[in-house]
């Protein structure tokens, strides 16, 4: 079968496609036909040796893909890589159904960046109607469903993206202002300039400066909830200040979820019928990348030129 490989952890140029054995499932194993293989901004720190847990070379990226079981039923599966390929195999509890009325794409955008962004909001945040609630990289996959999400609860959305186009279309999915995020300068107080205040809950996904500049606008008894870091430094927190201000700031990754799979089948449900009623609409890249573009989709990630969802095409 057809797969993207890692034999060497780098840029873009690692990814090469390959002629594999098709995997055969272990017990508690299903086999997929990949339809679609999402793309996420972790799988650039697979590719470069910078993912929280450790990676063991040769490796196949992709932790998420719309697909088929022998069957015949439309599912999607969330994994631990083994995703750019035209078959893979998952465990059994992490592969959920698909309703016939929602389509591969917007599956595939709902799966993995879909549950996170409902889990940093409705279940971590606990974000409540009227309060200003801040969303990074509102153009991307998990934010433009973050700013439908947010807006959806009642909340008065923040979004910060880094260029015009972006910005307005965040604000076309519902966010109440806008804040250019290509400058790191003043950024604290253009935040709380455009919110009409300082920040009751917020996301943070880039680290370094950014990171710094949230905590700033984030206002006394505020929250906040790390999902990554893609400035590739960490922020830190001293405990003083979290005693001073009574906030609070946690971190989240979705793998660490894979082992309740009932609680992931109950978000990706209410996200496909939020989906079903037109209550929040998928945003897809406009590049139809298949697998052997992963090189080009990688690159186009990184300098964020992407918009929404990011997907490759595995099957014919």
């Amino acid at each position: 079968m057809r797969a993207v490989v890692i034999n060497r952890f780098g840029g873009p140029e690692v990814l090469e496609m390959a002629e594999v054995p098709a995997p055969r499932p272990a017990p508690g194993q299903q086999r997929i036909d990949v339809a679609l293989a999402g793309v996420n901004y972790a799988d650039t720190a697979v590719r470069r040796d910078a993912y929280p847990v450790p990676i063991q070379l040769p490796f196949t990226p992709g932790n998420e893909v719309m697909g088929a079981l022998p069957d015949g039923r439309r599912v999607v599966a969330l994994s631990r890589g083994g995703g750019y390929a035209s078959q893979t195999v998952v465990n059994s509890q992490t592969i959920f159904d698909v309703p016939d009325s929602v389509s591969d794409a917007d599956a595939v955008a709902l799966t993995l960046q879909g549950a996170t962004a409902f889990h940093l909001l409705y279940d971590n945040l606990q974000i409540q109607p009227g309060e200003r609630v801040l969303i990074p990289a509102a153009a991307g996959g998990v934010g433009t469903l973050s700013v439908q999400l947010a807006a959806n609860r009642g909340a008065r959305v923040i979004a910060m993206a880094s260029t015009p186009e972006k910005r307005a279309l965040a604000m076309a999915l519902g966010a109440h202002a806008v804040v250019d995020s290509s400058s790191v300068e003043a950024l604290s107080e253009r935040v709380e300039e455009a919110a009409g205040g300082p920040i009751h809950a917020a996301l943070e996904m880039n680290g370094g400066p950014v990171f710094q500049a949230t905590l700033d606008a984030l206002a006394v008894h505020g929250r906040m909830v790390v999902y990554g870091a893609a400035a590739g430094e960490y922020g830190t927190v001293p405990v003083s200040h979290l005693l001073a201000t009574s906030q609070s700031i946690s971190g989240f990754w979705l793998p660490t979820l894979y082992s309740n799979p009932s609680y992931m089948r109950a978000i990706l449900g209410s996200l496909f019928l939020a989906c079903e009623a037109g209550d929040i609409k998928p945003v897809h890249h406009s590049t139809a990348y298949r697998l052997e573009d992963a090189r080009q989709a990688h690159e186009d990630l990184a300098a964020r030129r992407t918009i929404g969802k990011v997907a490759l095409i595995a099957g014919p």
